[in-house]
């Protein structure tokens, strides 16, 4: 769970059962990147919701609090105050598709996977499904760096899936603007109770954003949406066999995946089996992962001014991998 880049960020389910939970203003802190939950000093306990995968990727739902110690700014925390399923029902998902030139083979093969992603699970209300692009051209306009939105509360319609399907790649890659972009129009459609998830499909490179890959991940962190990426990049198709062939673009995706508490696959697989295979291998771990987080509560361990860095490890089981988001902000109590 570390991430480079040194990004101050926020567990996707920090927050105060007790006491005081605040944010601070511009005027305490005008270094402290926006939309980071602050802790103050009589804050009495932390909570995080997470979940973890075994060996071969699946989420586990049999977890005990014995399995796992959490990591907090170096001190190890084994008391748990509670340890619960998390109550956690619906998502909001959101798919962003790049459509750039350096994708322009696996472009097809993408809106098959996402069209199946939009139809294959009935149990997510159309009207909790967007899809957004960026690169590339849609109904026959060029987008340019520009993201658009290519269908929201309504993807399952006809005509929706027509507008899928007629897109063409081409062009530039404004990725990390597109982040931006994604991060806003989940913050702006966000239902209350639902878990936001960003399905990004992508190689993981940009040629000509305005903004900069941490500008791009802070605004996801902000948002509070899990990141599971899918790499269309060429190297994506080559790492089952050298995994030394990975890009800077595979990189980031496993990155921000991580920091999002999210997970990071490849269409490596499409090599074997079908687009709709890999459609449903990423919607069946999303789903997978909600019915299988928990949420874990234990005392603030110290009142350390500045960023907590958090791990969660296993204590049992070493195959097993924890996904959470990885730190929280806390500042003592100003007069």
């Amino acid at each position: 769970m570390l991430v480079h880049w040194h990004i101050r960020s926020t567990l996707l389910a920090l927050s105060v059962l007790t006491y005081v939970f605040t944010y601070a203003s511009a005027a305490d802190d005008t270094n402290r990147p926006p939309g980071v939950p602050t802790y103050r000093s009589n804050v009495s306990e932390v909570r995080v919701t997470f979940f973890a995968t075994d060996q071969n990727n699946h989420a586990l739902a049999t977890l005990t609090k014995s399995d796992f110690a959490i990591v907090d700014n170096e001190l190890v925390v084994r008391n748990f105050r509670s340890f619960t399923h998390s109550d956690e029902t619906s998502l909001d998902v959101v798919a962003l598709v790049d459509l750039s030139e350096s994708v322009a083979p696996r472009i097809r093969a993408t809106m098959s996977a996402v069209l199946q992603l939009v139809a294959g699970e009935q149990s997510i209300p159309d009207d909790n499904i967007a899809v957004l692009s960026f690169g590339g051209t849609s109904g026959g306009t060029p987008s340019g760096i520009h993201p658009a939105i290519l269908c929201s509360s309504g993807c399952r319609a006809a005509d929706a899936a027509s507008k899928l399907l007629a897109v063409k790649s081409g062009g530039t890659t404004p990725l990390f603007d597109a982040l931006i972009f994604a991060a806003d129009f989940i913050a702006q459609h966000r239902r209350a109770g639902a878990r936001p998830v960003l399905i990004l499909f992508s190689d993981g490179d940009d040629t000509i954003s305005l903004h900069s890959a941490r500008e791009a991940l802070q605004a996801v962190l902000d948002g509070g949406a899990l990141i599971y990426s899918v790499d269309m990049g060429t190297s994506a198709y080559q790492a089952s066999y050298h995994a030394s062939n990975e890009t800077s673009g595979s990189t980031f995706l496993r990155q921000i995946s991580r920091a999002t508490g999210g997970r990071y696959f490849s269409f490596s697989s499409s090599l074997r089996s079908s687009q709709q295979d890999n459609a449903a291998t990423v919607l069946d771990a999303v789903l997978e992962d909600l019915r299988a987080s928990y949420v874990v509560t234990y005392d603030l361990p110290n009142h350390q001014d500045g960023f907590h860095v958090l791990r969660l490890l296993p204590t049992h089981n070493l195959n097993l991998t924890f996904h959470s988001r990885n730190g929280y902000l806390y500042e003592r109590s100003r007069p």
